[in-house]
C-alpha cells in the first residue's frame, strides 16, 4: 500500500493539506428557535439554509457556499437545517416565511421577513454583505 498512497496520494496526506474552513453554523432543528429567529431579525441578519443530506445538488451547493463564505458571527447569524432529519421544521419555514419549500434554499430574514431567498446553485449569487 506504500508504492500506492505515494503515486496516488494517500488519504492522511490529504487532509493534513487540506484545511478545513469553518463556518459559524448554528443547527436548526426546534421550532421555537423560527420565533427566535424572527424576533433576532429586527437587530441582526438571519440567514437559513436548508439542505438534502442524500441530495448530490444540495451537497454540492452547499461546498460551493462554504468555499465562498467569507463573513463572520457578528455580521449575521447563520442557521443550517438538515430537513430530512427535521422536516417538520422544514414545513414550518415556508409557512411563517411564507416561501415556497426548495432544496437547497437559501433563506435571508430581516425584520421579521424573508429579503431575499435563492436556491440551487442561484444561492451562490447571494450577496450576503448587502443584508448586513
Amino acid at each position: 500500500m506504500g508504492i500506492l498512497n505515494k503515486l496516488f496520494g494517500g488519504s492522511n496526506e490529504i487532509k493534513e493539506t487540506k484545511e478545513e474552513k469553518s463556518i459559524p453554523w448554528i443547527p436548526l432543528n426546534d421550532l421555537p428557535q423560527l420565533d427566535f429567529i424572527e424576533k433576532k431579525s429586527a437587530t441582526k441578519t438571519q440567514v437559513i439554509f436548508k439542505h438534502s443530506t442524500r441530495c448530490g445538488i444540495s451537497s454540492m451547493v452547499m461546498r460551493q457556499f462554504v468555499s465562498g463564505y467569507n463573513l463572520t458571527e457578528k455580521d449575521l447569524d447563520l442557521y443550517y437545517l438538515d430537513l430530512l432529519n427535521y422536516r417538520s421544521v422544514s414545513d414550518e419555514v415556508g409557512y411563517k416565511f411564507q416561501v415556497l419549500h426548495e432544496s437547497p434554499q437559501l433563506l435571508v430574514i430581516k425584520n421579521g421577513e424573508v429579503v431575499s431567498h435563492a436556491s440551487h446553485g442561484a444561492i451562490n449569487e447571494v450577496d450576503l454583505s448587502r443584508f448586513i
